[in-house]
């Protein structure tokens, strides 16, 4: 028998197809009435204004200054438009910038937030910040930035394009992986993580193949909570600690970065966690979890190489550096000389290898 400890997370979550049209009961449950909503510029401000619209009176307006990352020069901006609108709720809409700006602007003002995700994300279902200064991003974890409400509406993600939903699904997938094999795993979260897992590799090849198939965007938008919900729930492992490393040092796309070292990541702890690397492979329908995650990303037409996203060759070595600086727990205890192959093996885009 299995001892576990399970934190069930406080949170409302609205589920389904034109479940926007809930959104102004939703943010009238929460007794407010000067809303700011939050965006990333371009097509996500656009769709930001669409759901001020919806709120009508209740709206102080759009902010779409939201910057991967998360940078906390950016937070500060936004900050000031919060005062000088006078707000008292925050309505994030987008992936995991605009969400992670809203965590960020109620970790600072206690500000309630409504969540609408249009990408895999899955941040809105966790209590987690990561944040970025002077090249570094670093995390916490705390119930102060946990959304209130979520509503996951499928027909508002018909419009992302396949590209950016196969590496954002992937990205998804990471959460559930590593939940798989954390240090605090429990039986509930396993199963919500084999789910999701299940849910988006059988959802992205669809997403791929025809953009506009309604049921795979349901069952890659489920699988995303899934996965989100156990990102929140249980600690991570190597595969994260890596990809907030690449990311703060190297602005990399958050994304691609965790598409392209996830095989990577779980080829390393395979040989600690065998029954975990047969849950996620009976999910995938693989014969190896590694394998099969970097054929699913390749299927999808992911970039698979570090170097092929903008990271340069000399910063193997200052991510090797920077990760055994701060190491997350891991189920294999971390190598120097291991991990320098592994992330030389990503960077140049090689197959996975234990």
């Amino acid at each position: 028998m299995q001892s576990f400890v399970y934190d069930a997370l406080p949170a409302r979550v609205v589920f389904g197809s034109g479940t926007i049209a809930q959104l102004r009961s939703e943010v009238e449950r929460l007794d407010v009435n000067q809303v700011l909503v939050l965006s990333t510029p371009g097509r996500g401000e656009a769709q930001a204004r669409e759901i001020a619209g919806i709120l009508g009176e209740l709206s102080v307006g759009v902010y779409p200054g939201a910057v991967m990352h998360t940078p906390v020069a950016a937070t500060e901006q936004a900050l000031q438009v919060v005062k000088d609108q006078n707000a008292d709720a925050i309505v994030a809409v987008g992936g995991g910038s605009t969400i992670g700006l809203g965590k960020a602007i109620a970790l600072r003002t206690n500000l309630p937030q409504l969540v609408i995700p249009t990408t895999y994300a899955g941040s809105e279902m966790t209590p987690i910040l990561g944040e970025t200064k002077d090249g570094v991003k670093t995390t916490q974890r705390t119930l102060k930035v946990l959304p209130e409400v979520t509503i996951y509406d499928v027909d508002l993600t018909l419009s992302l394009p396949a590209a950016i939903a196969a590496t954002s699904g992937m990205n998804a997938m990471a959460h559930a992986v590593e939940a798989l094999y954390a240090q605090d795993r429990n039986p509930v979260i396993s199963l919500m993580a084999e789910e999701g897992i299940r849910s988006l590799a059988g959802a992205l090849p669809r997403i791929t193949e025809a953009p506009q198939d309604h049921m795979a965007r349901s069952d890659a938008l489920y699988g995303a909570w899934l996965c989100g919900t156990c990102l929140g729930a249980v600690g991570m492992a190597l595969h994260h600690k890596l990809c907030h490393v690449l990311g703060g040092a190297f602005n990399l796309p958050h994304a691609e970065t965790h598409t392209i070292v996830l095989p990577h990541a779980v080829a390393y702890n395979a040989p600690a966690v065998p029954d975990a690397m047969g849950r996620i492979a009976r999910a995938m329908g693989a014969a190896d979890a590694a394998q099969g995650l970097f054929e699913l990303a390749k299927r999808l037409g992911a970039k698979q190489a570090l170097r092929d996203i903008g990271m340069p060759e000399e910063g193997i070595e200052q991510a090797v550096k920077a990760t055994l600086a701060a190491p997350y727990w891991n189920p294999r205890p971390l190598d120097e000389a291991a991990l320098r192959h592994l992330l030389t093996r990503v960077w140049n885009g090689d197959p996975p290898l234990a």
